[in-house]
């Protein structure tokens, strides 16, 4: 009801699940369709391809903050010493909420794959963090603004008092990876944007369309608690591809 995808599982109900559906969704929604078979396990990596798997929370921002930093380094350090907000702090920031999101995605339970600092494309884009279930697909964008002030509603999100192009972000994040991923697959991968707030209070008008705005504190609780959408089998699939730089950043004609 939340996607608008119909997916039945087992045939012989076919004809009561369109019934109900049919009652809570518009009729131009198409019939039933069998879950997909899981795809095969995937062949070697290609001699270029990275496993991803080992990747750390927070290492593209650190690396992107030691660039910076390398640049002027007695500047940034003078900086850093007064307490003086530069681009150098920013990714430093940064880093760390990253790193804070993912010793919370460590205590996730069995069942839950997660990938770090993935990189997308080849013009030094990367998603925080993809986290892959029985409750779904997710990319989680993290946002740490320590002391902050945080307003939500349906079409903007503010920082103390500034508006922001979070939510535009993690929407775009969120349809790339569906794409990149149902390629990668062979059938289409639902993956839900989440915006992950750390180190700020958050107050809401409303939710906004297409982006679940979750803080740090109730992150794994959240995730937990998301209906069951993937079979274990398809959640290892989906886990198996992604892991694999290659899918990431696809050849191109």
């Amino acid at each position: 009801l939340q996607t608008g995808t119909a997916v039945l599982e087992r045939e012989e109900y076919s004809a009561e699940f369109d019934s109900i559906v049919a009652q809570h969704l518009p009729a131009a929604m198409p019939a039933s369709a069998p879950v997909p078979a899981p795809a095969p396990p995937p062949p070697a990596p290609t001699q270029n391809a990275v496993d991803l798997a080992q990747n750390r929370a927070g290492r593209a921002v650190k690396a992107k903050a030691a660039e910076v930093r390398a640049e002027a380094p007695v500047r940034n350090m003078l900086a850093r010493v007064l307490g003086v907000h530069t681009e150098e702090r920013a990714w430093r920031v940064g880093a760390k909420g990253e790193v804070k999101v993912g010793k919370v995605l460590d205590k996730l339970p069995d069942g839950w794959r997660v990938l770090n600092s993935v990189p997308v494309g080849d013009r030094g884009s990367d998603i925080d963090h993809l986290v892959i279930g029985r409750g779904g697909v997710f990319t989680l964008n993290t946002k740490h603004h320590p002391g902050g002030r945080v307003w939500v509603a349906e079409r903007v999100l503010m920082v103390n008092g500034q508006k922001t192009d979070y939510l535009r972000n993690s929407r775009f994040e969120s349809e790339r990876a569906s794409r990149l991923l149902s390629a990668a697959v062979g059938f289409h991968v639902t993956v839900e944007a989440v915006l992950v707030i750390a180190g700020a209070d958050i107050s809401r008008k409303d939710d906004p369309a297409g982006v679940h705005v979750v803080s740090r504190e109730v992150l794994r609780r959240w995730l937990d608690r998301r209906p069951e959408r993937l079979t274990a089998e398809s959640a290892d699939a989906i886990f198996e591809r992604a892991r694999w730089s290659s899918t990431w950043s696809p050849p191109t004609s």
